[in-house]
């Protein structure tokens, strides 16, 4: 069989995962916590949404608030993925950090600075170590002028994957997750790998807050489309004297 030919079947086979997704998504019981420092003038900002890899099934149940744009790699499984991921509505950049990165992260920069997508990474990835954020989330915010915006989930009931590198959890259909929005984060160049450290605290923060309200049947905050918050003053990441709003 061809390249070309594989290469069809696993779009169509994507195609077909996309459609499944959609479906299964639509059945979990989401709340979503939303930090109030999200409202004001950093809600008219592009945001690029941060997470760690595994926690990816409860995040896309949650309804953006505008066309967000991923990357995707240029591998042949890459290109299943890519499918089912514009099924369910994203703006799907191709590149990774060994191949093509700079061509997708530029493409990710033009869609930010146009005001009419956001971003998601996840910033530990493509191949761990896990919860260690790569620089692609900084540059990409950097120089599209956005706030990056930690994010955390939490499963009820579901499957963890616990031979995965990144532990990947699956939502069993109809169960409960949380999905929970941190305090927006600056970035500052000059103090990179403080960005990285304070960002890895602040998803996992953003964990265990989602963790936190399924432990408790009842939502903290009033479920919206995407956001129900007072404005609050962003948290800068590149200082080391700030610090984090607690969620």
């Amino acid at each position: 069989m061809s390249n070309a030919t594989t290469s069809k079947w696993r779009a169509l086979l994507g195609l077909l995962l996309g459609v499944v997704a959609r479906v299964w998504l639509r059945t979990l019981r989401l709340t979503v916590e939303v930090h109030p420092a999200l409202a004001g003038d950093v809600a008219r900002r592009p945001w690029v949404l941060a997470f760690f890899h595994g926690t990816q099934w409860p995040l896309l149940a949650w309804r953006r608030r505008r066309r967000t744009a991923v990357m995707v790699s240029l591998s042949a499984d890459g290109t299943m993925q890519a499918r089912a991921l514009s099924v369910l509505g994203f703006s799907v950049v191709r590149g990774s950090s060994s191949r093509g990165g700079a061509r997708g992260l530029a493409a990710i920069v033009r869609l930010l600075r146009r005001g009419d997508h956001d971003a998601a990474f996840a910033v530990d990835g493509p191949r761990g170590p896990y919860g260690v954020p790569k620089p692609g989330v900084f540059v990409a915010a950097e120089r599209g002028g956005a706030a990056i915006v930690p994010m955390g989930a939490a499963v009820a009931c579901g499957k963890v994957f616990h031979r995965a590198w990144d532990r990947f959890t699956l939502a069993w259909p109809f169960s409960r997750v949380a999905v929970v929005l941190g305090p927006p984060l600056e970035v500052d160049g000059k103090s990179r790998s403080v960005s990285q450290e304070r960002l890895a605290e602040a998803i996992a923060s953003a964990n265990e807050a989602a963790e936190a309200i399924l432990s408790v049947r009842k939502p903290i905050m009033v479920r919206s489309r995407w956001a129900v918050p007072l404005p609050l003053p962003s948290t800068k990441i590149g200082d080391p004297k700030t610090r984090s709003h607690e969620l």
